[in-house]
This record gives C-alpha cells, sequence and structure tokens, in this order.
C-alpha cells in the first residue's frame, strides 16, 4: 500500500504472494472437486478462469515448500528413482499409475522452465508435460509405492491426499499461508531493489537522452581497498561532458540494515567522489527508511542532493544533475 502506484506492476511481476492470495479460493475449489481420478483437475483446471496452470503449480510449491532450486537438484536423480517412467502410488485405497511424460527423460526443471517465476506467473502459461509431471509428483508423491523419493522431498508430497476432504484442504492451506514460506520469501528482496534501480534509471534516461545511464555502474578511478576494488553504485549517470554522479537508491517500507549500511558509507564515498570531481545523490522512501532517522541525517550531510521516490522528486534530481554537469 505504500509503493507508488508506477512501481506496483514491477513489483507483482516478480512477488508471486498477491497472486497467490487472490487465487486461494479457487485453487482450493478446484482440489475439493477433483476427486473423481488422481488427474481429474486437469479438466477443472481447463474450464477454470482466472487460475493458470502455472499458477496452480506455484500453489502446490509453496504449499509443499517445495521451489524450483530443490527440483533442479532432485533433476539428475528422477531417471534411477523411476527407472520405467512410472510412479504407482496409492489413492483412496486404490493403486494407480502415472507415466512421467518428461521430467525422466532430461532436460532443465527449475523455476524458468516450470514457468512458476515471477515474469511468468504474471502472465500466465498453459499446462505442458514438464509442470504435469510435477504437480503429480507434488500430489502423490509421498504415497508412491514403487519408488522412494528423498526424504526431504517425497514427505512434502502429499497434498493429493486432501483432495476431496474440504475442510482439511482449507485449514492446511490457511496454515501453510500464515506460515509464509520461505518460496514466497525468497523472491521479493533483492529483486525488488533492482526494480527500484531499474524505476530510477528509466525516469533518468527519459529526461536526460544524451547521458548514459547505468545500474549497479562504476566509476573510473573510484576505489575502494587501497585501489584492489571498484567501488559499486546503485546507478551511475555519465553526463555528456564526462563527468560522473553515483546515485544511491533505497526504498525500504519495513526497516532493516540497508539504510544504515548506505550511512556508513555516505562520508568516504562523498569524499572520493568529491576528490575526483564528481558528485553523489541519493533516491530514499518509505517508512521502513524514515524510522533509521540518524542514518538520514547522515546520508543528507554527506550527499549532494537528496529526494524522494516520486516522478517530482526524481525531477529534482534531473534538474540538479543537468545544472552540475
Amino acid at each position: 500500500m505504500f509503493w507508488p502506484k508506477e512501481l506496483l506492476s514491477k513489483q507483482e511481476s516478480v512477488s508471486s504472494i498477491p497472486l497467490l492470495v487472490a487465487t486461494q479460493d479457487r485453487f482450493i475449489s478446484i482440489l475439493d472437486v477433483s476427486d473423481k481420478s488422481p488427474d481429474s483437475w486437469k479438466n477443472v483446471l481447463h474450464e477454470t478462469k482466472g487460475l493458470p496452470p502455472n499458477l496452480f503449480l506455484k500453489h502446490l510449491m509453496v504449499l509443499s515448500d517445495l521451489g524450483g532450486e530443490p527440483f533442479k537438484r532432485l533433476r539428475p536423480e528422477l531417471p534411477r528413482i523411476f527407472s520405467d517412467d512410472k510412479m504407482i502410488f496409492l489413492w483412496q485405497g486404490a493403486s494407480h499409475t502415472y507415466t512421467f511424460k518428461q521430467i525422466t527423460d532430461g532436460g532443465r526443471l527449475d523455476s524458468t522452465s516450470l514457468f512458476v517465476d515471477g515474469k511468468s506467473l504474471a502472465i500466465g502459461h498453459d499446462l505442458d508435460a514438464a509442470m504435469e509431471d510435477v504437480i503429480m509428483l507434488l500430489l502423490f508423491g509421498a504415497a508412491a509405492t514403487n519408488a522412494r523419493l528423498p526424504d526431504v522431498i517425497g514427505d512434502k508430497c502429499m497434498i493429493g491426499s486432501l483432495i476431496g476432504r474440504k475442510p482439511e484442504l482449507q485449514k492446511f492451506v490457511r496454515q501453510r499461508y500464515i506460515l509464509v514460506s520461505r518460496i514466497t520469501a525468497g523472491a521479493t528482496a533483492n529483486s525488488l531493489g533492482q526494480i527500484t534501480q531499474d524505476y530510477v534509471c528509466e525516469l533518468l534516461r527519459k529526461d536526460l537522452p544524451k547521458w548514459k545511464i547505468t545500474r549497479n555502474g562504476r566509476i573510473p578511478g573510484i576505489s575502494q581497498n587501497a585501489g584492489n576494488t571498484d567501488m559499486n553504485f546503485d546507478v551511475v549517470a555519465k553526463a555528456p561532458s564526462n563527468r560522473y554522479f553515483a546515485i544511491e537508491v533505497s526504498y525500504q517500507v519495513t526497516t532493516n540494515s540497508v539504510i544504515e549500511r548506505k550511512a556508513g558509507q555516505a562520508e568516504a564515498r562523498a569524499t572520493l567522489l568529491h576528490k575526483a570531481g564528481h558528485k553523489i545523490s541519493y533516491v530514499i522512501d518509505g517508512a521502513g527508511n524514515f524510522e533509521r532517522i540518524a542514518a538520514l541525517r547522515t546520508i543528507c550531510s554527506f550527499s549532494d542532493c537528496t529526494v524522494a521516490f516520486t516522478p517530482s522528486e526524481i525531477k529534482v534530481l534531473v534538474e540538479f544533475l543537468i545544472e552540475q554537469a
């Protein structure tokens, strides 16, 4: 609720949480009515609007606490575990057989190839062979009788046992989302930091078409550790006059140590840049940052231009860059 509207859609493209929360009831309903056969979910999912197959798979991954990385590690073992490409499992008191279509044949098996990365979730993706294989494994892997998955994975692949049992399924889903799986937490911190930097770069490029704007850039001659390590800045703006401007970016809704780190570096960075004839600016916003008053005061003391995170404030930064170039 604190993000500028221009950033909201970009943020949602890397964070699966809004999509998962919005489609939670629909996901539960699909599993509740898919109790005729182990793969009934396919037909129900096909007839359901607003829940693409890759998002259905993401729900299962979050509930199982299994992301793309565990499957990536499991991938080389699958041909050995399922040597005949079949998974025989018990479900509703009967034995069933599923024949894997792809995941035992080679190829990648990670978040991108399964279309459960942030960008793919934002646009949706049709069901393919690998996705179907992983869905069936997540649903029924714990009930397999002809193979044994590693305990760290196999014990979690039990959601199929809840199909058609809505009260138990609802309780399980609600508890899992209250805990907030590590999978959903892992997608955001670094990606959202990059989004804020990219957003600043976009606005600067729009108003400074002849300038070179670089995210995570370096400035010639500016280094640390006695010249052994080049110093990186969130954004570097190079004017047509060859003058450089370092720009540090931080937008934090919740308080953390990033702003303290930037404050600790502020004096040394300003000294190095000023000695070389360059400038340093900061784009800072978010309630989390504003709670660190002492850190903000330090940054402002060693900043040539400090602005907030809105288009109008970035305009102030642009005017400063042009004036100082």
